[in-house]
């Protein structure tokens, strides 16, 4: 099975178990390995006090990006260290995309550089976060066929 094919099946996976990001109306966009663009349109309940939306959905968002894309080469992988820094409120009706690219792809960690942007592709936030790669696998794939 080819590197891309698995990591589609990983992140179908997950996200097929991922009642957050679900909730979220998070849409996969694209995954290969060690990538992830991820998509979700901004709804009014996930306003703040201030009126604007609250900085967890960004990073809720970005988050998921970075799950997705340091997981899918089948290797259970856990955030080690995330850090966020926005740029831009949102509002509802914004759609926000979060595109997840591996910097680093270690043996027992991985370094992601995650960029959120909203409909004009301006910049919301950025978002790096390391994981630890625990050796588990998501899903089986079987040796012979490639299958999983």
């Amino acid at each position: 099975m080819q590197a891309d094919q698995l990591a589609v099946q990983v992140v179908n996976k997950m996200m097929e178990h991922d009642a957050f990001s679900q909730w979220l109306g998070i849409q996969v966009i694209k995954v290969r390995e060690g990538y992830s663009k991820l998509q979700m349109t901004l709804r009014e309940e996930m306003l703040n006090g201030f009126g604007v939306i609250h900085g967890g959905i960004a990073f809720s968002l970005a988050d998921s990006a970075f799950a997705f894309a340091c997981n899918n080469r089948n290797n259970l992988s856990m955030a080690l260290d995330v850090s966020i820094t926005f740029t831009k409120a949102g509002q509802p009706g914004d759609i926000f995309t979060a595109e997840a690219r591996e910097i680093h792809n270690g043996r027992s960690t991985g370094l992601y550089l995650i960029e959120v942007t909203n409909q004009n592709n301006q910049p919301v936030a950025i978002f790096k976060g390391t994981c630890f790669r625990t050796g588990r696998e998501l899903v089986t794939v079987e040796a012979e066929t490639g299958e999983v």
